[in-house]
């Protein structure tokens, strides 16, 4: 029986929001077995909490280049690159506190959160893990993305990007998905855009907590002001938010993904039918 953890010690961190711009902290600690995975908003009035596996199929939403829980002012931002860290370590239970909107962003990458999990420790509770075995295909499609994932022994993640952009290109990456290689191979990979959306994106209140060591952001000829981690780090990226993303099952899922061009929004649509199938059985 492969059982249930959560962390051993707490650990805080602390950062500013890369879309918000805002400080925030954000505090670490272990949960009984079988609690799932909870935020905590410390700052709202009485200190609501959202739980990612009884939270309704509604309050998961892509807002603007990024994944969203909790709706009106209970919401948890930017998600993906911490649940991501959470996914590789295959922790279950864990609580999260922390005292603005936004969680931090840290370098634009889940190093940052991969590291403080490795600090805080892992131990196995008394409870058998939950684990989404995929048995049969499902997929989701919008404008020219696709994503799906298939049964499989393991977790693997194919993904393919296109920009029409001559840095970047076409880029693909299939890998198996474990603690060893997201740390090595994915962690590191930081958030990316265009340096023609940027202006844009800023007018729109948007990447206000954005520099160019957090965020790669693409010229005409290649990343401004930074050395990119990976020569393919935007797809490896890419991968990194799918990971997060798709922890918010609830559980880790065992099955082969693959992408094409998907991003936050094509991610919950397919989180959300996995997660019907969860409600259903």
């Amino acid at each position: 029986m492969i059982k249930q953890t959560t962390i051993k010690y707490p650990v805080e961190i602390k950062g500013v929001g890369l879309q918000t711009g805002v400080a925030v902290k954000l505090a670490v600690k272990s949960a009984p077995a079988n609690s799932g995975v909870t935020f905590i908003r410390t700052d709202l009035p009485d200190k609501p909490s959202l739980n990612i596996q009884a939270a309704d199929l509604g309050g998961m939403e892509s807002v603007e280049r990024r994944t969203t829980l909790g709706m009106g002012p209970l919401q948890v931002q930017t998600t993906e690159h911490l649940l991501a860290a959470l996914a590789a370590s295959s922790i279950d239970n864990i609580v999260f506190e922390l005292d603005n909107i936004e969680l931090p962003g840290l370098d634009g990458s889940a190093a940052g959160f991969a590291d403080a999990l490795k600090k805080a420790g892992i131990t196995e509770q008394d409870a058998p893990k939950k684990i989404f075995k995929v048995e049969e295909p499902v997929w989701a499609a919008d404008s020219g993305a696709f994503l799906a994932v298939f049964p499989d022994k393991d977790f693997r993640i194919s993904y393919t990007l296109f920009y029409d952009h001559p840095w970047i290109g076409t880029e693909f990456l299939s890998t198996v998905i474990d603690r060893a290689i997201f740390e090595k191979e994915i962690a590191p990979a930081r958030t990316f855009c265009m340096e023609a959306e940027a202006a844009e994106l800023i007018k729109r209140g948007l990447g206000k907590g954005a520099n160019y060591d957090n965020t790669l952001v693409v010229g005409k000829d290649g990343p401004i002001n930074t050395s990119p981690r990976f020569r393919d780090e935007p797809v490896r990226h890419k991968i990194l938010d799918l990971i997060g993303d798709l922890y918010l099952l609830g559980m880790p899922l065992v099955g082969h993904v693959v992408a094409i061009k998907s991003g936050h929004k094509l991610n919950m649509e397919l989180v959300k039918k996995l997660k019907s199938k969860i409600i259903k059985n």
